[in-house]
C-alpha cells in the first residue's frame, strides 16, 4: 500500500496541517484526497515519529472528524468524507497498536450513535473502503 511502511520523518503538510486543510482535502476523496505537496492522510500517521506528533494529528483529524459527523445525517457527502477519514487513518496505521490504535477508535466514536441511520452507515462504510485503498 502507497504510504504504509515508508521510510522517513513526515511530510512537513503533515505537522503543519489545520482542520481546515484536512477538510478541504476530503472535498476531493477519493480521486484527489492529497495534500497539495501529494501526501496522502495515511502517510501523516505511519511515519509520524513519536506520540506527540501522532497526537498533534489526532487533535486536527478528530476536529475535522467531529464536524463531519455533526453533518453526516443531512449530508451524504459528509458522512463519505468522514467514512475516508476512517479508512485513511486505519491504512496509515497499519495493525500496529497504541497511539495510533487511540486515534483510531476515536475517530470511530465520532460516527458511531450516527451509524445507527442505514444511509449513514452506508455511505460512511463506502468512505472507509476508499479511504482504506486510496487515502
Amino acid at each position: 500500500m502507497a504510504g504504509c511502511g515508508e521510510e522517513g520523518p513526515p511530510p512537513a503538510e503533515c505537522a503543519q496541517a489545520r482542520p481546515d486543510d484536512v477538510a478541504r482535502l476530503l472535498r476531493g476523496a477519493p480521486e484527489d484526497a492529497r495534500f497539495p505537496g501529494g501526501t496522502l492522510i495515511s502517510t501523516c500517521i505511519d511515519r509520524a515519529e513519536d506520540d506527540a506528533e501522532l497526537q498533534n494529528l489526532g487533535f486536527v483529524f478528530v476536529a475535522v472528524a467531529d464536524r463531519l459527523s455533526a453533518r453526516s445525517a443531512r449530508d451524504p457527502a459528509a458522512a463519505f468524507q468522514l467514512g475516508f477519514l476512517i479508512g485513511a487513518a486505519q491504512r496509515g496505521a497499519g495493525p500496529t497498536g497504541g497511539t495510533q490504535a487511540e486515534l483510531i477508535q476515536r475517530l470511530q466514536q465520532t460516527v458511531a450513535f450516527r451509524a445507527e441511520q442505514p444511509s449513514v452507515r452506508a455511505q460512511v462504510l463506502r468512505g472507509i473502503a476508499a479511504g482504506r485503498r486510496s487515502g
